[in-house]
């Protein structure tokens, strides 16, 4: 059945609008810069709110391509839309097709407003607020806001103890850049862009009062900065503290705070004890750092981090930042939405210095036999992490570190990615393992290969219909020789009826119809052929090429 041509709700990307009472130009280009403003979309004119299609207005002329001029005409900067025809049910509806647009939009008399996701959870059109646009224009990298000077905020305004704190984080911290030792305090502020020099005067960027701005100050300067942190058992709170403090003593509030929640199971991997923690600990400072780095500071709400029964959630305001997705955030380029910040982060050793926090994330989960982050909860103003806590599964730990041991260095994410999609879907083709890795199938086998020839994975079929498995080895590192016997019996078996179906169909068959039917290699499908005579499911006529099959219950039944 063939979808739609109208989608039957409305969506945050998707608008109805009734035209009975042929719909004014004013309430029209409304609704489309509330869409180019939020994630552009369609608007469907001729269409009730509830969905029902009502067409055009009689008065509206058959040709609708005026509308795009008119449009252009009434936008500013100009709109630039499609539109499109679509008849239902013998009725006109006008699909208008609305850009995504990096600059804010207004009508010509000045209205700017943009689409959101109300609190009902139904998508609704609100003013566009000014203090609002940095965040859109940050959101498309236009600016940084992390570098830019604070109104109202001086040198005064920076924390002398939280300088020292991080002073001590350079000097101590491993990963930290040791060029930023021995910088006077000025070196160290145009360093690491704590401050800026305008008119001669050098003063504090949001950056520098995030780091080292008084807690007064930063309750005064940036009032949208909190960081709340939770222990929940149930529905009782157990922990419930949030701070205001410079991010500096953030990062480490919280790393004492979790030490107490994330706690160790013990597992014994020859003569060495290894103690693996609900959440791996370069993972947990990597969510917990990227959340403080990439949060939009000019939106309400704090960046929360709730420990639950069996997960972690770590949240913060804003959204993923323009070309980001659930989709792509293994494969995409790292975009921060505070580059200023994200750099100072990697300077002082604070998160991955490559900007591939979310690889570290990855893999601290999946090495540990754990469900891999997930981020679907994440809304357009709020990205949400949740990151399971339940126990390690100490088999698949015990094979990726004698992996590990014999290729002599970590796993990839890549291959972690793949082992666990097959341990969890036990059989996959490359189109469904190129969707879990972020990349097209092409780019999936050149991920294949390498570990078909180690042996971790095992290939069954060929061409499209080619499909993988984990080796015997690893069922057997795993202690499952049982499932792996168990599903080269399925195959098998599968196989077998196949044949035995196009077999009847057809009455004979040759070796090439098996290889096309079961996705086999030619040695495969004779291999399978002699098998299925040996049992007398078939019976062989001819030889060498003139060889073909006969179902043996249709012979039987011939003969008599």
């Amino acid at each position: 059945m063939t979808a739609p041509l109208i989608p039957t709700s409305e969506t945050l990307v998707v608008e109805f609008k009734s035209d009975r009472d042929k719909l004014g130009d004013d309430e029209l280009i409304e609704a489309l810069i509330c869409l180019a403003n939020a994630h552009g979309g369609t608007l469907y004119l001729g269409v009730e709110n509830d969905g029902t299609v009502t067409g055009l207005h009689a008065a509206r002329p058959q040709d609708i391509q005026p509308l795009a001029a008119l449009i252009a005409n009434r936008t500013a900067p100009a709109l630039s839309i499609t539109v499109d025809l679509i008849e239902q049910t013998g009725l006109r509806v006008a699909a208008i097709r609305v850009p995504q647009t990096a600059a804010i939009t207004a009508r010509s008399d000045g209205l700017v407003k943009r689409r959101r996701i109300g609190g009902n959870g139904q998508p609704e059109c609100v003013p566009f607020l000014p203090h609002e646009y940095a965040s859109r224009q940050a959101d498309f990298q236009l600016i940084d806001m992390s570098s830019e000077p604070v109104a109202g905020a001086t040198l005064d305004d920076f924390d002398v103890l939280q300088r020292e704190r991080l002073r001590r984080i350079i000097n101590t911290n491993p990963r930290s850049d040791k060029s930023l030792i021995g910088l006077s305090d000025e070196q160290l502020d145009g360093a690491l862009s704590l401050t800026v020099t305008r008119n001669g005067l050098r003063r504090p960027t949001l950056l520098g009062l995030l780091l080292i701005g008084a807690t007064a100050s930063l309750q005064r300067l940036v009032p949208t900065h909190e960081v709340l942190f939770q222990v929940l058992s149930g529905t009782r709170v157990k922990v419930n503290e949030s701070s205001r403090a410079a991010l500096v003593e953030i990062v480490e509030w919280l790393d004492l705070l979790s030490r107490g929640v994330n706690t160790e199971q013990e597992f014994n991997e020859g003569l060495f004890r290894i103690g693996i923690s609900r959440v791996d600990v370069d993972a947990l400072r990597e969510a917990i750092n990227n959340a403080l780095v990439h949060r939009d500071y000019a939106r309400r709400g704090p960046v929360r981090v709730c420990w639950q029964d069996i997960d972690l959630i770590i949240s913060n305001p804003g959204g993923f930042v323009e070309g980001v997705t659930i989709e792509n955030l293994l494969t995409t380029e790292p975009r921060p939405r505070n580059p200023a910040l994200a750099d100072a982060f990697k300077r002082l050793g604070l998160v991955d210095r490559t900007g591939r926090g979310v690889d570290l994330i990855f893999s601290g989960m999946l090495r540990f036999g754990r469900p891999e982050p997930d981020y679907s909860q994440s809304i357009p103003d709020l990205v949400k992490l949740s990151i399971s806590t339940a126990a390690a599964d100490l088999a698949f730990v015990r094979m990726v570190l004698q992996e590990e041991a014999r290729q002599k260095g970590d796993l990839p994410v890549e291959t972690l990615v793949i082992l666990t999609a097959l341990r969890q879907a036990r059989r996959l083709g490359a189109s469904e393992l190129a969707e879990k890795l972020q990349c097209n199938a092409q780019q999936a086998g050149r991920l294949l290969e390498p570990l078909l020839e180690r042996g971790l994975i095992q290939a069954h079929g060929t061409g499209r219909g080619r499909q993988y498995t984990l080796s015997p080895q690893v069922y057997k590192a795993l202690g499952q020789t049982i499932e792996y016997a168990r599903q080269v019996g399925f195959d098998r078996l599968q196989q077998v009826e196949l044949i035995r179906n196009l077999a009847r169909q057809k009455e004979r068959i040759k070796r090439e119809d098996v290889v096309d039917l079961c996705r086999l290699t030619a040695k495969q499908a004779s291999r399978r052929l002699a098998q299925m005579v040996q049992d007398g499911i078939l019976i062989q006529r001819g030889e060498k090429r003139g060889s073909h099959y006969l179902l043996a219950e249709m012979s039987s039944n011939n003969e008599k």
